[in-house]
């Protein structure tokens, strides 16, 4: 089979991805929903750099790997054509959806997802915000693919294609999409949820291109209520170092500096953000259990 050359998309966004941002400011400082903080949006922009400058050398090494195991053993021959990418975009997207929820459940891949929640704002800047330590590991999420026969360069496009996608649900100033879309595919309106801090939106919501993997898993949450954003306990700097590695200290300071056993100190790793040894620590599910109870109660009386 001939392998095709396939340029990176993402290099061929940025244009795109710099006029709409650019539109976005224009447009929000005209309807005034709210005060556009530049210094947060050119921290977000300088991550996102960061990142396509990381990415020049970890997909590289992805595709190697992912090259290596698809050399090694695939259970079909997928061929390049219409239908296999249709069925992809479906599987890509199932994946995407659990390395998503996955790095909101486990400390070990929060520390590199971290970094796209840390703004306070939601705005198209806030989609550039992205990880410099994620491409490094959360690669293992899609090798199921490989290993079917999906073939590396159809499996990295199509990462890049939900990424891409990705970008324009990161705004405000899109309240509602048709009913009908609202229903299949990821909105700004569910990904609004996702970003939020509120309780009941927390950890949800975890879709990539649809909407429909939160509605099966049950981790769906219709937007309600206004989002406020960010996180529970804010990471109160503008650095963009800051912002990419502190999550990394803070985990490895619990893992080597706790004094508990070593499967406890493994958890730090694996538990969710929060967790720790001593069993007084709250959960997202936590907080999220008690506004249920206290709306319960509230519908009660």
């Amino acid at each position: 089979m001939s392998i095709p050359e396939i340029p990176n998309l993402i290099h061929y966004a940025i244009p795109f991805f710099a006029l709409t941002i650019v539109i976005e400011v224009i447009l929000t400082v005209k309807v005034k929903i709210d005060d556009y903080n530049f210094k947060d949006a050119g921290t977000s922009i300088l991550m996102g750099l960061g990142n396509v400058a990381i990415g020049l050398f970890t997909k590289g090494i992805v595709l190697s790997l992912f090259y290596l195991i698809y050399n090694f053993y695939h259970l079909f021959e997928i061929t390049f054509n219409w239908w296999t990418w249709i069925l992809l975009l479906f599987a890509d997207d199932f994946c995407y959806y659990w390395f998503h929820r996955i790095s909101h459940e486990s400390r070990l891949f929060w520390a590199s997802h971290v970094v796209h929640h840390s703004s306070t704002k939601y705005n198209l800047s806030t989609a550039l915000r992205q990880t410099w330590s994620g491409s490094f590991y959360t690669f293992i999420f899609w090798i199921p693919l490989i290993l079917i026969g999906f073939h590396p360069v159809m499996v990295l496009v199509q990462m890049s294609i939900s990424l891409i996608y990705q970008f324009w649900i990161h705004t405000e100033l899109i309240n509602k999409m048709p009913k009908w879309f609202e229903a299949v595919f990821n909105t700004p309106s569910h990904h609004r949820v996702h970003h939020a801090t509120n309780p009941q939106y927390l950890d949800r919501n975890h879709a990539g291109i649809f909407i429909i993997w939160d509605k099966l898993f049950g981790t769906f949450e219709l937007e309600v209520e206004k989002p406020i954003y960010g996180l529970v306990t804010n990471i109160e700097t503008y650095s963009p170092i800051k912002i990419a590695f502190i999550e990394w200290y803070t985990m490895l300071k619990d893992v080597y500096f706790s004094k508990t056993s070593f499967i406890n100190k493994l958890n730090y790793l694996i538990k969710p953000p929060g967790w720790n040894h001593t069993g007084n620590s709250t959960l997202s599910s936590d907080l999220r259990a008690k506004w249920e109870e206290k709306k319960s109660n509230k519908d009660t009386i």
